[in-house]
């Protein structure tokens, strides 16, 4: 079979179809090699191809290699030594340096460290001929504190006491003795610290009411017996319970005093005389608001509680049961026979109680003189019985 391309238009009758796709091909094809020259060119140009650009590929392909970074322009050497300046001729003119002036300074830093920057700045020195700052005066002292001299007692004041708690006060003194009017003085042992009014009463109380007790004994008072003064606690001492008066600096516990001929007197030894110890409770509860004994609530049996606490009204509280002397107890056994006592007669008597047996109309007399004391013992119905004197019950106050 010939085929050729002039015989073609006669074999098919699409002779139009088969040209124009012919030149489309050689079209495509001479667009194909012009872009494969190009590109070598502008991947140099830029450094990397532009299909990577298009599609984020920037590596090498098989075959290529990775262009080589640009070279800096080359720095103009050094030269091998530094030349040193010449030494200074012998006869050049000496500067003088500059001494440093007054009224330069140095510039401020910009950029300060930062520890520099977080630490406080320090207080500029004190001028020397500043004034020098004065200590804070005390308060004037008290009313209480210019009468308590020296000729009443020896109560140096103490600073104020705060804390802790609702413990302490303030205008307080350490009433360490009392000054009688014959100058005379009375030591509390150990000294006792107190509220200025509280010192005074006290004071007061020696020196009148203690002096006259100790004159009717023919001494002086010359000790006190102090229990306890200041002290930060609870009342009773239970912890948990409301501060005590003695918390505040307000009370003392007294338990005797000392005469100047050696004799005690405890305010809570029944030994004592009831008469001594019921004019020192009559004393007291005139001057205290506050007096706690025997028979108070089982916390005072062996001292005396005062203080100056204050209640609405000025009520006051005077619990001391004055105790009459414990009673003489009798003896255990029987006191030994006398050797001149006659012998017992144990024989007789022993004869006599079966005499006594054998006949039993004779306990009828005794049975009748039984019933007749049982009925003068019990009144007659409209009768009545004569009061009994009874013992007078002890006064609390």
């Amino acid at each position: 079979m010939n085929f050729s391309a002039r015989k073609a238009s006669r074999k098919w009758p699409c002779e139009g179809f088969g040209r124009t796709f012919a030149a489309m091909v050689t079209v495509a094809t001479v667009l194909l090699m012009l872009c494969a020259q190009t590109e070598p060119v502008a991947a140099r140009k830029h450094g990397h191809s532009l299909w990577g650009d298009l599609f984020g590929d920037n590596r090498p392909k098989l075959g290529e290699t990775k262009p080589k970074p640009r070279r800096q322009a080359a720095l103009p050497a050094l030269p091998a030594s530094v030349p040193l300046p010449q030494p200074r001729p012998a006869d050049a003119p000496v500067v003088e340096p500059e001494k440093p002036a007054a009224a330069k300074q140095p510039p401020a830093e910009v950029d300060k460290p930062a520890e520099q920057a977080a630490s406080p700045p320090l207080p500029q020195p004190r001028p020397a001929d500043a004034p020098a700052e004065q200590p804070a005066s005390p308060p004037p002292p008290s009313a209480c504190r210019l009468a308590l001299t020296d000729a009443i007692a020896i109560a140096p004041s103490i600073p104020d006491i705060k804390g802790p708690g609702d413990c302490g006060g303030e205008d307080l003194v350490r009433l360490e003795a009392v000054v009688l009017p014959d100058k005379r003085r009375v030591s509390l042992k150990p000294a006792a610290t107190f509220r200025c009014p509280m010192a005074t009463a006290v004071a007061d109380w020696i020196r009148t009411d203690m002096t006259q007790l100790a004159a009717s004994l023919g001494s002086a008072v010359s000790d006190l017996d102090n229990f306890d003064s200041f002290d930060c606690r609870g009342r009773n001492g239970v912890t948990g319970a409301k501060l005590s008066e003695h918390g505040h600096a307000n009370a003392l516990d007294v338990r005797g005093l000392k005469l100047a001929n050696g004799q005690s007197i405890s305010l809570t030894d029944r030994t004592v005389s009831r008469e001594l110890r019921e004019s020192v409770l009559h004393s007291v509860c005139a001057r205290f608001s506050t007096v706690l004994g025997p028979g108070s609530d089982g916390y005072h049996e062996e001292h005396i509680h005062l203080d100056l606490m204050e209640r609405h009204n000025n009520y006051k509280i005077c619990q001391w049961n004055v105790w009459d002397p414990l009673p003489q107890i009798a003896p255990l056994l029987p006191l030994e026979r006398p050797e001149e006592a006659p012998p017992r007669e144990v024989v007789a008597k022993s004869d006599a109680t079966k005499s006594d047996a054998a006949k039993p109309d004779a306990a009828k007399p005794n049975a009748a003189k039984s019933d007749a004391k049982s009925d003068a013992a019990e009144p007659r119905s409209g009768e009545t019985r004569p009061p009994t004197k009874k013992r007078r019950e002890n006064r609390r106050f």
